[in-house]
């Protein structure tokens, strides 16, 4: 399978040397390890929020992670957003602007927030946009918008040039500027981690296939994050050997939701490669719209559609581990799914619905 990766041409590049001073740097993370956190407490893991910016805060809210003021109120809480923030809704910057706000504002209340690339994060910082809503470039529209798309279009060969001026959305070169490696988002999406494991609790975007579950977990971040910065021309030039955008890879592999049954001993053995008891993956919609138990409670599935432009009938979740015990919470209800009492219809196996890729 192949898709359409963008390639900067001679104008863009253009606009890019004039506007790269235009970009806001974000501090890098410390280099720590986050493939072998332990003693936490609490954990709260949220799935795809694909802009759905009001469906966020109103999730982050019912798991106690905000106050009405949209501050952290989690204390010493873990919480993990698994990718796929961008993309498919309007108000995915502001939905990045919340969480970059909460990385800080956790750390400061002795928690974290680890805010894990997608495979929609991966695709924008290669330059697919695809999947960008209007509403998503108008965020980044100013008042000299106009003028940053003339001079883009004027830098083109003139054949080129009424096309370009069709196809570009006011906001767009200061969006792709914004994910690039020196702007503010992308700047700041290349030092998160792609898979992390928190007490023994594996938590990646797609899954981890049998070839990826070889390659340790440490190796996995620092690979992703190479193929994106400083290899990001070959990435580009070849998207389906790298690992950050192959097929089998983290950010793409559905093997864990949509497999059968009769893959358990297989799982077992991806989680024994790791080193771990349980994997949270998000990146395929459950059938129901509720979170799933696969396996034994040994694959979570945390992606339930929080986008409704995007899944109608889909809803916020947030899956809650604590004291051992894994529940889902719900704007209106938590369930019990696994380590605790729970009742039949909360106990039930999910199995992922094929959606369309990406």
């Amino acid at each position: 399978m192949t898709r359409p990766w963008f390639r900067l041409s001679i104008a863009a590049a253009f606009v890019v040397a004039a506007l790269l001073s235009h970009s806001i740097a974000h501090p890098a993370r410390a280099a720590t390890s986050s493939c072998g956190i332990e003693g936490v407490d609490r954990i709260v893991a949220i799935g795809d929020v694909h802009g759905a910016y009001d469906r966020l805060v109103a999730i982050l809210t019912a798991a106690h992670v905000i106050d009405a003021r949209q501050q952290w109120s989690g204390g010493k809480t873990h919480l993990v957003q698994v990718g796929d923030v961008v993309d498919r809704g309007p108000d995915s910057r502001k939905a990045l602007d919340l969480l970059r706000r909460l990385e800080n504002e956790a750390g400061r209340s002795g928690g974290a927030v680890h805010a894990l690339l997608g495979n929609h994060e991966v695709m924008r910082m290669l330059g697919d946009l695809r999947f960008v809503t209007p509403g998503e470039d108008e965020s980044f529209a100013t008042a000299g918008s106009e003028e940053t798309r003339r001079t883009f279009v004027q830098a083109a060969k003139p054949e080129q040039r009424d096309r370009l001026l069709k196809e570009t959305p006011l906001g767009e070169i200061e969006m792709r500027l914004a994910f690039g490696r020196e702007g503010a988002y992308g700047k700041w999406l290349r030092t998160h981690d792609t898979v992390i494991k928190i007490n023994g609790v594996l938590f990646v975007h797609g899954g981890l296939s049998l070839a990826a579950a070889a390659i340790p977990c440490d190796v996995i971040n620092t690979t992703v994050r190479r193929e994106l910065s400083e290899d990001i021309d070959k990435t580009r030039a070849a998207p389906l050997v790298s690992l950050a955008a192959r097929e089998d890879g983290p950010l793409f592999y559905r093997g864990l939701a949509q497999e059968p049954d009769a893959f358990a001993p297989q799982v077992d053995e991806i989680l024994a490669a790791q080193h771990a008891r349980a994997i949270v993956v998000a990146h395929t919609v459950t059938r129901d719209a509720r979170i799933g138990v696969r396996f034994a409670g040994k694959v979570l599935q945390i992606d339930t559609g929080m986008q409704p432009a995007y899944v109608q009938n889909g809803r916020a979740s947030a899956l809650e581990i604590s004291q051992g015990v894994f529940s889902a919470i719900y704007e209106d209800r938590v369930d019990v799914l696994v380590g605790g009492p729970a009742p039949a219809a909360a106990a039930t196996t999910s199995a992922g619905a094929p959606v369309p890729r990406p």
